[in-house]
């Protein structure tokens, strides 16, 4: 962990959206744990209650033995950041991160106090500097003892469900950091809150946590990716 000397220029000149991330920050920050913690028991809540979660097998046993991995998941809704969030135990939350649209999740003072202490979002800037991000994320991912960043390789939300070609960013960092890449699926979530919804219906919805991949070009991991899919639910592999 890099030690940050507050009182210099360079981190008085840091971008706000970047002064979270452990790279640049404390390595432990009482304010966001606390912050992150009461986000945590409402998650919790309305995650079993208004929308109940249900995960098919088990983070604890991946942790161990990976301390380091890219979470890549399918995305159809906005809820599918938070119930993966959910879905993870809150001890290894301080490890956790997720990869936002700067754009999107970074666009006000109050979607950027959320995304920084509630989400550990780390901002990708799809439009003007996207090198800068993926230089970002690989720095955290060399940098850090233990990491876990959540990505959507579909880039954005799926508009029918199905799964959409990878981007490439998940084969970047994964290769270039020798990372390995943890498959999961969220099933109900475009049911549950699709395009131009305000808010999500309530109802039910699973995790179903797969195997780790090594590290492989993006082609290789989105095969792999489908193919364990059609053991899950292939109606959203093949249309």
């Amino acid at each position: 962990m890099k030690n940050w000397n507050y009182d210099n220029d360079q981190w008085r000149s840091l971008p706000t959206h970047l002064k979270h991330l452990p790279i640049f920050t404390r390595q432990f920050d009482l304010t966001s744990y606390v912050i992150g913690f009461l986000w945590f028991l409402i998650l919790k809540f309305l995650f079993n209650s208004y929308i109940r979660l249900n995960t098919i097998g088990s983070f604890k046993e991946v942790y161990k033995k990976h301390p380091k991995l890219l979470l890549i998941s399918n995305h159809s809704s906005h809820l599918d950041a938070t119930s993966i969030a959910a879905a993870v135990p809150f001890r290894f939350w301080r490890n956790l991160y997720i990869s936002a649209a700067k754009d999107y999740w970074f666009r006000n003072p109050i979607f950027t106090f959320f995304s920084k202490h509630c989400l550990g979002a780390i901002p990708i800037d799809r439009k003007d500097k996207p090198s800068d991000s993926i230089k970002l994320c690989i720095n955290l991912l060399n940098n850090l003892n233990r990491i876990w960043l959540i990505l959507f390789p579909e880039g954005t939300r799926s508009p029918d469900g199905y799964i959409q070609t990878f981007k490439k960013g998940v084969s970047v960092f994964a290769t270039a950091t020798d990372t390995p890449v943890l498959f999961l699926y969220i099933q109900g979530n475009k049911d549950l809150w699709p395009k131009g919804r305000l808010l999500p219906y309530p109802g039910s919805l699973k995790i179903h946590i797969g195997p780790v991949h090594p590290p492989a070009e993006v082609q290789i991991i989105e095969k792999a990716y489908k193919e364990w899919l059609l053991t899950v639910d292939e109606d959203v592999v093949s249309k």
